[in-house]
C-alpha cells in the first residue's frame, strides 16, 4: 500500500476533479491519493468525484486556504464492473 501526493494548488475548477479521477485511476487498490487544493468548490467536487468512483475519503483537512483529501483506493474499474 503506497501514499502518492498530488498537490493541485492554484487550479480552479473543474481541474482538481479531472485530475484526481485520473491519478487514481494510476492507483492499486488499497493505495492512497493525497490531494491538496486551494479551490474552494474542491469540498463538493472531490467527494461528488468519489462518490461516483466507489472510492473512499479517509479524511478531509482545512490548513489555511488549502484543502487536503485522503482518498483511498477500492477497487478498479473492471471489479465495479463486473459487480
Amino acid at each position: 500500500m503506497t501514499t502518492t501526493k498530488l498537490d493541485l494548488s492554484g487550479l480552479k475548477c473543474p481541474l482538481p476533479a479531472l485530475k484526481t479521477r485520473k491519478a487514481l485511476g494510476a492507483l492499486k487498490p488499497g493505495d492512497r491519493l493525497e490531494v491538496r487544493c486551494t479551490d474552494p468548490l474542491a469540498v463538493i467536487d472531490i467527494p461528488n468525484l468519489i462518490s461516483e468512483t466507489g472510492d473512499r475519503i479517509e479524511t478531509t483537512l482545512r490548513d489555511g486556504d488549502r484543502i487536503i483529501f485522503l482518498i483511498e483506493r477500492r477497487m478498479d474499474r473492471s471489479d465495479r464492473l463486473s459487480h
